[in-house]
């Protein structure tokens, strides 16, 4: 019988080894692709459960408040107010005066002017040089949506202890119709829990010279009637007319609520 070569037993012993490597590894399963995907889709996860809860709560709370519209001599300046917490949080002039030099004015003025309201939290804000219309205008009507904040504030105070009654208590009341020269005033006021929380004019000499003047006047007489809680109040230089029959229409309102 023949012997086998030497060299054919290597190379048959190298075969059976290489097969059965080759068989070992496709037995082996594949678990690093699945492992790597699952590592890397793990931080993703955790990252997203850390976001989730600061979601859309940053404007809980916040509220806008437009000051009354008040009219200067190169136009009407109105104010603003976004409030969070009870503080300002952001001023912006939605009305100011338009056209010629009074829009590089505005440009000046009113950026500076919403950035001191902010700071300030206050209507105690200094005038822009060179613009000084614009700026008083603008604290008056800041001021007017301060007032109107510090209102909403107490009165959703109050309510959270008896939001009924003091809703029932509030009422509005319309005075008399007072004749004028230059026409009918006549005002309506705002009652609650006995004082006057809003005063307004529903009607006030138009056409003209007229228009200026009650643009001018009324808002001014609306603040103070609210200030003094009576028809106590000064007349508006200028206007002397519309506020007589703007104080007699107010009393009678006042008579009507039993102020």
């Amino acid at each position: 019988m023949r012997k086998s070569h030497p060299i054919r037993r290597v190379v048959l012993a190298t075969a059976a080894t290489v097969s059965g490597v080759v068989l070992l590894l496709s037995l082996k399963p594949s678990s690093d692709p699945t492992s790597a995907s699952a590592a890397g889709a793990a931080p993703s996860a955790a990252a997203a459960g850390q976001e989730s809860p600061q979601g859309g709560t940053g404007a809980a709370g916040t509220t806008t408040v437009d000051g009354d519209a008040t009219q200067t001599q190169y136009g009407v300046v109105q104010v603003r107010l976004t409030v969070a917490n009870g503080k300002i949080t952001q001023a912006q002039a939605i009305q100011a005066p338009k056209g010629g030099t009074s829009d590089q004015k505005t440009a000046l003025s009113v950026p500076q002017l919403n950035k001191e309201a902010v700071a300030a939290q206050s209507a105690n804000i200094d005038s822009v040089s060179g613009a000084t219309y614009t700026s008083t205008g603008y604290k008056q009507s800041l001021q007017s949506a301060l007032d109107k904040m510090k209102e909403a504030s107490a009165s959703s105070g109050s309510s959270s202890s008896s939001s009924g009654s003091a809703q029932a208590q509030a009422k509005t009341v319309t005075g008399q119709v007072a004749q004028t020269q230059y026409g009918p005033v006549q005002v309506r006021i705002t009652v609650s829990g006995g004082k006057i929380t809003q005063a307004e004019a529903v009607q006030a000499p138009k056409g003209g010279t007229s228009d200026q003047k009650t643009a001018l006047s009324v808002p001014q007489l609306n603040k103070e009637a609210v200030a003094a809680q009576s028809a106590n109040i000064d007349s508006v230089s200028g206007a002397t007319y519309t506020s007589t029959g703007y104080k007699q229409s107010l009393q009678s309102a006042l008579d009507q609520a039993g102020g």
